[in-house]
């Protein structure tokens, strides 16, 4: 080890399988859909009124409003309700809870946390620090979604985490988003689908537009074109494929930070959302947007995606472009670096590699920064987070693979002015898992995904084997000294 003084543990999070939401639960077969629908409408009207207050009954004290995500999921069945006679709302609510089901979120985990000062200081003591925790919860099928916490760090260094309601609940994703026409042009030529097209859909849109400008223009290339030939359909299917992967969320503002969750959307995230990496990012003119990058997996291939928000309400997910766009573990430094963004990341599955762009959404050209070096990361190393700046340079929180499929936590130390350059390298784990921290669904492992600095300290959260997670704190002075030696 180190020899440097952590103080691990200080906060432990443990999954929680009572936290549940809402899912559709529609089987694949449209006969079988009729058929459960059938058995709804042959009830009398006390009948369905009867057996839908037992449901309620039993449900309503594990959701808010389990009423409307009963009515959204009978919405999403109604094309297939094969009467004309109007249906009560206790009948339309009956057989939307026949397709509907509860999904226990952090059932099998609730890992890799990032953490980011919230948005929101009012109150907070003098030296203290309000802060937003973002964890990666994981339950049935191991689909993958984004939880959050909220905490306080004391002018002490202590830490707490605020009392977190039993309720979940995700967001509304915003019926007409826009799309900035350059990014969503220069994605379809990635994909191979830049054509005549493609062209004539995109041609007559403004630089920002709409999802319903897009579907009108892809309606009248495809009534303008005749006969529809397959290369019209599969690109008109790969626009509106693209349109689906970006997108926005809307959380109401009285949802504690505590009850939302980012639940997977797009056909591209729909076996999970991994590895958020949050980042409070600061303009040259002072304004404040927060990113995260993030993993998304629909069970055969990995996406890297973009996440930005203000205030943790409104979400806007979007795809990234470029050549370097690729593997896991990709990280934004929290400012511009000589006027350009800046992004650590993966592209072989072993060293740690750096670039710079001049927009946040396209990367490519990346140079290695960092290869295995010691025998606990001979085999791959990884950022755990976005860089954070100190006065003696860039701190890097890494991880590294070594014998056994161990993971452990590093540390290494940039240039500020051009990070290309390591200034220091920790050549002995800061963090490697020890006692239950091995045990889990992946054992051996320590992992985070953000950490942040707070007077002379690091605030480092980090998961242990794909279970839990906790808080270490590490003093910073120490760590540095380190790094210099």
């Amino acid at each position: 080890m180190s020899g440097i003084h952590v103080r691990r543990r200080e906060v432990m999070l443990l999954p929680e399988s009572s936290r549940v939401i809402v899912r559709p639960f529609m089987p694949g077969n449209d006969q079988r859909i009729s058929t459960i629908i059938g058995r709804a409408l042959a009830l009398s009207e006390e009948d369905a009124a009867r057996d839908l207050e037992a449901v309620l009954r039993e449900f309503s004290s594990r959701h808010r409003d389990i009423e409307s995500l009963l009515y959204a999921n009978y919405e999403r069945a109604r094309p297939h309700v094969f009467t004309q006679r109007p249906l009560s709302r206790a009948r339309q609510l009956l057989i939307g809870a026949l397709f509907s089901g509860e999904y226990a979120l952090e059932s099998a985990a609730l890992f890799n946390p990032s953490i980011v000062p919230h948005p929101d200081q009012g109150g907070v003591e003098e030296g203290g620090l309000r802060f937003i925790l973002s964890l990666r919860a994981t339950g049935e099928g191991h689909i993958s979604s984004i939880e959050f916490r909220t905490g306080a760090i004391t002018r002490a260094g202590e830490i707490g985490l605020d009392p977190v309601s039993r309720f979940a609940s995700i967001p509304a994703v915003v019926p007409n988003p826009d799309y900035k026409k350059m990014p969503f042009t220069i994605k379809l030529q990635e994909m191979g689908f830049e054509n005549d097209y493609s062209n004539a859909v995109l041609e007559g849109l403004p630089s920002c537009f709409t999802r319903e400008d897009l579907e009108k223009s892809a309606r009248r290339v495809r009534r303008e074109t005749l006969p529809a030939t397959e290369r019209l359909l599969r690109t008109l299917e790969c626009i509106a494929w693209l349109a689906d992967s970006n997108y926005e969320l809307q959380f109401p503002p009285e949802l504690s930070m505590g009850e939302r969750v980012i639940f997977p959307v797009s056909a591209n995230e729909s076996n999970g959302i991994e590895d958020a990496r949050f980042v409070r990012f600061v303009e040259d003119n002072g304004s404040v947007l927060y990113y995260a990058t993030y993993t998304a997996y629909n069970g055969r291939v990995i996406l890297p995606q973009l996440i930005e928000t203000q205030e943790f309400l409104r979400f806007r997910i979007l795809t990234l472009n470029g050549g370097a766009v690729k593997n896991k573990g990709m990280a934004l430094f929290p400012r511009r670096v000589g006027g350009r963004y800046a992004m650590l990341a993966r592209q072989d599955d072993e060293n740690l590699t750096i670039m710079f762009s001049e927009t946040p959404h396209y990367w490519s050209d990346p140079q290695v920064l960092l290869r295995p070096a010691e025998t606990w990361e001979s085999v791959k190393v990884g950022n755990c987070g976005s860089p954070l700046e100190t006065e003696e340079g860039w701190l890097v929180i890494t991880h590294g693979v070594g014998p056994m499929r161990k993971y452990c936590i590093g540390a290494a130390l940039l240039d500020l002015d051009d990070p290309t350059r390591v200034k220091g390298r920790l050549r002995e784990p800061l963090l490697a898992p020890e006692g239950t921290e091995r045990e889990g669904y992946v054992p051996n492992v320590v992992y985070g995904c953000g950490a942040l600095l707070h007077g002379r300290e690091l605030i480092l959260p980090y998961a242990m084997s794909d279970k839990a997670s906790a808080i270490a704190r590490i003093p910073l002075d120490e760590l540095l000294a380190a790094l210099r030696a």
